[in-house]
């Protein structure tokens, strides 16, 4: 068994390498969150990729919308979800539902139509933005004279393209301006030249609202397509996530389900510390004759042990490793790992770590001075 620091996650054998590498991928507030969510990353990327494996799939990448072909691995995981996760699309009731209890969501955008003048500083330091301000506020009284044209203004004093045209920016959408322009114009009502300059990062915006033209309630036939998509989307997603979640509570069960290797693959040919002690007959029916010259005393407890509850020493050894099968999480099974390494029999080298963990407790430790 190889000596590299390893940890079990979701019933995966990943090398401490791989970990520290795919941490990098995944930002946290902590560098031990980092590191467990790349286990947790690699751990399902192992348990979907064997899966592949056992349904004999075979890898055919597509490009992606971006114009990226698939990596062989990314395409077998797409194949095991689009072979095992079959999403019930939804009825036109349930569709119906979600239209009739969200009415205010499917609404077309208020749409406005305004006008703007824009002075832009003649630099970025503060007197400068002054200078341009003090310019806004003038326009702004000259427009207070109905006579004054505000597309006349706007030709020859406003710094943006729109000046061209009167300053007339069309028709607007939500998110088409920058958030200081939309909140003052969402304070005037049509036909009102703002009554204070409007400040962006590109200079000082004399506003006017030309129109504005409410959403309104679409009808269900024009959101159909796009509600169902979303229920369908969503469905995907859970059910995506349960799958997952059946394939780590298998692999959990199995204690080490899968191996990975120093570069990431499965470690062809080598059983798992799970497959190993699984053995339980072969594996108890060495260990007495092992422990006896590896480790006596633990032999003699053993023994000791195995009298008190009239089993045969065999029979104790195996209901000890099921136990341990049984109860160990991640934590205990990595723990397990670090003791196996380094022994002629990884198996063996187990049995021994459980049994001393069951029946030598760790020293008690005493503190005999605390500071405040």
């Amino acid at each position: 068994m190889s000596a590299t620091r390893c940890r079990v996650i979701d019933g995966v054998q990943i090398p401490e390498n791989l970990i520290a590498e795919e941490a990098q991928n995944h930002p946290a507030a902590t560098a031990e969150d980092a590191r467990r969510a790349a286990g947790h990353a690699l751990a399902i990327r192992a348990l979907l990729l064997d899966r592949a494996q056992v349904l004999g799939l075979i890898p055919e990448p597509v490009v992606e919308e971006d114009g990226r072909e698939e990596t062989p691995e990314e395409a077998l995981i797409r194949a095991v979800f689009e072979a095992e996760v079959v999403v019930q699309k939804p009825t036109d009731a349930e569709i119906r539902r979600v239209y009739d209890s969200a009415r205010s969501a499917f609404r077309s955008p208020t749409l406005t139509e305004a006008s703007h003048i824009l002075l832009a500083p003649e630099g970025e330091e503060p007197a400068a933005w002054e200078a341009a301000r003090e310019r806004a506020d003038e326009l702004i009284r000259r427009l207070a004279d109905p006579q004054v044209s505000f597309a006349e203004l706007a030709r020859t004093h406003s710094g943006c393209t729109s000046a061209g045209v009167g300053g007339s920016l069309g028709q607007l959408s939500p998110g088409d301006l920058t958030a200081s322009v939309e909140a003052g114009l969402a304070q005037l009502a049509p036909g009102e030249v703002s009554a204070e300059p409007v400040r962006s990062r590109f200079g000082w915006h004399v506003l006017r609202l030309d129109r504005r033209i409410d959403g309104r309630d679409l009808p269900f036939e024009h959101v159909q397509e796009q509600i169902a998509l979303e229920l369908e989307g969503r469905r995907w997603t859970a059910d995506a996530s349960r799958y997952v979640a059946g394939l780590v509570v298998e692999a959990q069960e199995q204690g080490v389900a899968i191996v990975l290797s120093d570069d990431g693959r499965r470690a062809q040919g080598q059983l798992s510390l799970g497959d190993l002690l699984r053995d339980d007959h072969a594996v108890a029916a060495r260990a007495q004759a092992w422990l006896l010259e590896a480790d006596a005393d633990l032999a003699r407890q053993v023994q000791d042990a195995a009298d008190r509850q009239q089993l045969e020493f065999a029979a104790f050894v195996r209901e000890e490793v099921r136990t341990f099968i049984n109860e160990a999480d991640d934590e205990k099974w990595t723990q397990l790992i670090s003791a196996a390494q380094g022994a002629e029999d990884p198996a063996l080298g187990c049995v021994r770590a459980i049994l001393k963990g069951r029946l030598q407790p760790a020293a008690r430790t005493y503190t005999l001075i605390q500071r405040a």
